[in-house]
């Protein structure tokens, strides 16, 4: 994708004391596991050492997207409620899982996993008592994306969070009626990491810019969650060739204008992973609508090409594995 005159990364604010960095807070070069905690986009419920910015970025923001926030906080009161007093018996888990996902889907998601809950998905400070996690992957209008960092795309945006809320607050509505627990986390939902359970329920892998790639939309996606005690079949992460091409491409890295994607994985709350340098990008982020440059130069939103390339990087690890054993 070609951008279209991104602006600089030169900016008309600034934090007159300059807060910890969001790195730090992040857990970056920390060598021990510990859970992450809450940097930006708070919503309100937690103390945020950003949150002058994640004020400000609000504050900023077009008409059209503060009618879409207020819609989505208007679906978010039914993310949780009443549990049916009969509880319907689950004897297949595996029909379960399957009747859910065609629910999701039928919801407006564009993909759907299940996966157990896990304590490195909950954030610092917040609790979620559920056994597994149905995560969902809502498509973003790809025509508007090409308008990245443009206020255009930035409503673009918004429509797939407000979409991904709608779709996992009836899916959670749905579960209760069942007699299940059942809570939805969309937009402003911020008790939980959407990624990793992304990543555990099978849609995709972490990419080098840090977001989920999916075989089906690339990084051209918004995610939304529900959590539940509802027995259902889980699903397995799934190996893309995403690493083979992230340790090559450059793509996202030097399109982007803060100089915030890192070349190589880095040390993170015990773990090796990809990362984005929060205090590069998060005010090009505030200044620019919420961005996206990187996902959508990503060889993988490509409409049409994550197949092709699943395929094609598979087969030559397989080749080089084939040729490799021979020697």
């Amino acid at each position: 994708m070609k951008l279209i005159e991104p602006p600089p990364a030169s900016y008309a604010f600034a934090y007159e004391t300059t807060p910890r960095s969001g790195n730090e807070i992040n857990g970056l070069g920390a060598e021990l596991p510990r859970r992450a905690t809450p940097v930006f986009h708070g919503a309100g419920r937690h103390q945020l050492e950003w949150s002058a910015l994640d004020r400000f970025f609000v504050t900023i923001n077009c008409w059209t997207n503060v009618w879409h926030n207020l819609r989505n906080f208007w679906h978010l009161r039914n993310a949780d409620g009443p549990i049916a007093a009969t509880r319907l018996t689950v004897d297949d888990a595996a029909a379960m899982a399957a009747d859910v996902k065609q629910r999701a889907l039928q919801s407006g998601a564009g993909i759907v996993g299940i996966t157990k809950m896990t304590e490195t998905a909950v954030l610092d400070g917040s609790s979620a008592t559920y056994r597994y996690a149905i995560s969902i992957g809502v498509p973003m209008d790809q025509d508007e994306m090409r308008y990245v960092p443009q206020k255009r795309a930035g409503i673009a945006v918004m429509r797939s969070y407000v979409a991904g809320t709608k779709a996992v607050v009836g899916l959670a509505q749905h579960i209760r009626s069942l007699g299940w627990p059942a809570r939805a986390y969309g937009l402003n939902c911020n008790d939980i990491l959407q990624l990793p359970l992304a990543v555990r329920a099978g849609l995709g892998q972490l990419g080098k810019h840090g977001s989920l790639i999916t075989t089906e939309y690339g990084s051209n996606l918004r995610l939304a969650a529900v959590l539940t005690d509802l027995p259902m079949a889980v699903d397995r992460p799934v190996d893309l060739g995403v690493e083979d091409l992230c340790t090559r491409c450059q793509r996202c890295r030097i399109d982007c204008p803060p100089d915030a994607i890192f070349d190589t994985k880095q040390m993170v709350r015990g773990e090796r992973k990809w990362y984005v340098d929060f205090d590069k990008c998060v005010p090009y982020f505030t200044k620019t609508y919420g961005c996206g440059i990187c996902l959508e130069v990503c060889p993988w939103s490509e409409s049409g090409r994550g197949p092709w390339l699943s395929e094609t990087l598979l087969s030559k690890r397989d080749r080089s594995a084939g040729t490799s054993n021979q020697n």
